[in-house]
């Protein structure tokens, strides 16, 4: 790690493990690097969270660097997401429990290489209740979980690719590649996708496998972090032995 500077400054790129926030990866971070520093503030944020229930690129700026997350989050994002066809949750993905069943003996894979191109490029798209969109001042999510309604207005996006991986009609899951913009809900895709086929949908798996340049299979997974980051402070201690 002697490459690196994380008080002036460095961009990484993490694969944010399974039920953790995006700012829990930050406050890792920063406390893994305050610790191998020997210093009490570091500058640490993120370009653009990712739920939860997600996995998959986080990309972390330190220092100096922080200065570049507005510009950061600007890039494309891709994803590989799974959509359980036929039932809906309140989140529209596994936070919450099924709250209705609809038909899908009608759905194909003829109708939904039909339906799926129907969605790239620009798109007018709701974000979910429960999300960190502000409404009145408040995040929709915090009025989700209270009970109660708000009106959130649609927000233009743009896809540029979406894409059929697979699909089990046994199962009825489908699996999508989306390469898409700053501030688009895949969960909110999820939804919107079941509507058009004349059914529901939520998404059961998503994973981000892209932010800007960089990919997933480049990220550092948090444990082989702090792995790397004792192995360069055991390897100072024996030079200055």
């Amino acid at each position: 790690m002697a490459q690196y500077d994380f008080i002036a400054g460095e961009i990484i790129g993490f694969d944010k493990p399974y039920g953790w926030t995006s700012f829990d990866v930050v406050g890792k971070v920063r406390w893994l690097l305050c610790h191998r520093l020997g210093v009490k503030k570091l500058k640490v944020g993120h370009t653009g969270t990712l739920d939860p229930l997600a996995t998959g690129v986080v990309v972390v700026c330190t220092g100096k660097k922080t200065k570049l997350i507005d510009q950061l989050q600007q890039h494309t994002k891709e994803y590989v997401a799974t959509l359980q066809l036929g039932a809906t949750t309140p989140s529209y993905d596994l936070e919450k429990p099924i709250d209705a069943t609809y038909p899908t003996e009608h759905i194909t894979r003829e109708l939904i290489d039909q339906t799926i191109p129907l969605f790239q490029g620009e798109q007018w798209q709701v974000p979910p209740m429960f999300s960190a969109v502000k409404v009145d001042g408040k995040r929709a999510y915090e009025l989700a979980r209270k009970g109660e309604d708000a009106e959130l207005k649609p927000k233009l996006l743009v896809i540029d690719l979406i894409e059929v991986l697979r699909f089990d009609p046994s199962s009825m899951q489908l699996t999508l590649r989306v390469v898409c913009s700053k501030g688009t809900y895949i969960r909110a895709l999820a939804r919107d996708i079941g509507q058009r086929l004349d059914s529901g949908a939520h998404l059961i798996a998503l994973r981000r496998t892209r932010v800007g340049d960089i990919r997933v299979e480049d990220c550092l997974d948090l444990p082989r972090f702090e792995s790397m980051l004792n192995a360069c402070r055991s390897d100072e201690d024996k030079t200055n032995k």
